[in-house]
């Protein structure tokens, strides 16, 4: 399993995070593309160069706006429905969309509790900008290039002082950030800064998609990201990417046999325990007792999840228990490659064998809303996204899934 570690020496901002996924490796190239497909209202210019923070070289993120960006102050005014219809509206993968869609709920959440309103009456102003979305949608964009599975984060230093917002004068950490920690369970540490170390935009990435604990992996990358601040130290963010140290997993199967539950119940659960976290989740057709048809519901987890699984069994179905068997298994390696094709952008899932690639597969949904869109089959659009895989060492195409 792919996953990063970001280690917030000095606090996190989106454009911190952003700049750090660049450095990782994340094309400038796709982002700028990626970041086309939301139609912002606003030109907008993306740049990142390389400096010195202290003694350590790290990637600045420059985000340009039109020339008078802040020459309507209501369009920074956003509510949560201005974002999601924007969001909604692209062309952007679904896995990008539900990151993007999920920061900015939990954006609003924190929001409303500090302000006492519906988060649907929320005004996003400084979080609204052009240039907080960018971090915000870059940070998604990012994550699904680099085939990052899970991140993990370290504890928050928070600094002290007084920052000035749309509120007016504000005490530091930001309401909202606290908000956004509190609600996380975010372990933080104490720093004499008398600045803002942790913004609204870089707690609500690290809240919505993070745990807060440091994994046990296999070193193979590095991003290194730079904050504008100068302090007394490096102002920088480091994103550590991995792999998890074992190529077994330590997992369980959960079995119960259901005789008196609808298909209709039987197909919410599947969706429920795929929300939850299970890995795998099928149904088999069995016989019980009296002769009754019956289904036998089996999940495969990881073991952390065997609790909350088997507790959402026990409440969204009629099942009155369950079986668990410890298991593991073998997982080989995997990434994301975007090709461009006639028809548009389609991710490409990697399969990896002692870090070759030695399978390809195109994301159905990129290439079924693809087909729809342009009037070809779907068959055309998988043809045309392997084509260009052709020319990658190693690459053993496969049939569309």
């Amino acid at each position: 399993m792919k996953i990063a570690y970001v280690d917030c020496f000095s606090g996190i901002s989106g454009d911190m995070f952003l700049a750090a996924l660049l450095d990782a490796g994340l094309p400038l190239e796709h982002l700028q593309r990626q970041l086309a497909l939301l139609n912002l209202p606003e030109p907008f210019e993306i740049g990142v160069s390389k400096v010195l923070k202290g003694a350590i070289q790290a990637s600045l993120l420059e985000i340009k706006l039109g020339e008078h960006p802040h020459e309507h102050e209501h369009e920074h005014a956003r509510h949560l429905a201005d974002i999601r219809r924007l969001i909604e509206d692209s062309h952007l993968s679904n896995g990008v969309k539900a990151a993007s869609l999920a920061i900015f709920q939990s954006l609003a959440e924190a929001e409303g509790s500090v302000h006492g309103m519906p988060v649907e009456e929320v005004h996003f102003h400084e979080v609204g900008a052009v240039d907080s979305i960018i971090d915000t949608v870059g940070a998604a964009v990012g994550l699904e290039y680099l085939g990052i599975q899970r991140l993990y984060a370290s504890p928050l230093p928070l600094g002290s002082g007084q920052v000035n917002t749309q509120h007016g004068l504000l005490p530091l950490p930001a309401p909202a950030t606290l908000a956004l920690l509190a609600a996380s369970h975010a372990p933080l540490v104490p720093s004499p800064a008398q600045k803002e170390l942790v913004t609204p935009t870089g707690a609500a990435i690290l809240a919505t998609l993070a745990t807060f604990e440091q994994p046990a992996m296999t070193l193979i990358g590095l991003g290194t990201g730079a904050g504008r601040r100068e302090l007394p130290w490096p102002n920088i963010l480091r994103l550590l990417l991995g792999d998890t140290e074992s190529p077994t997993q330590a997992m369980v199967t959960i079995e119960t046999n259901i005789d008196d539950a609808s298909a209709q119940l039987l197909g919410h659960v599947m969706g429920c325990l795929f929300a939850a976290g299970a890995l795998d989740v099928y149904f088999t057709p069995i016989y019980m007792k009296k002769n009754r048809p019956a289904t036998m519901l089996s999940i495969i987890a990881r073991k952390a999840d065997e609790a909350s699984l088997a507790r959402l069994v026990l409440e969204e179905t009629t099942t009155f228990g369950m079986r668990v068997y410890p298991i593991y298994r073998y997982e080989a390696g995997r990434t994301f490659q975007t090709v461009q094709t006639e028809y548009g952008e389609v991710p490409v899932k990697l399969k990896l064998l002692d870090g070759k690639v030695v399978q390809a597969a195109p994301e159905y949904d990129v290439c079924a809303r693809l087909a729809i869109e342009h009037h070809v089959p779907l068959m055309q659009v998988y043809a045309a996204a392997l084509k260009n895989m052709q020319n990658e060492p190693h690459i053993n195409t496969d049939e569309p899934r």
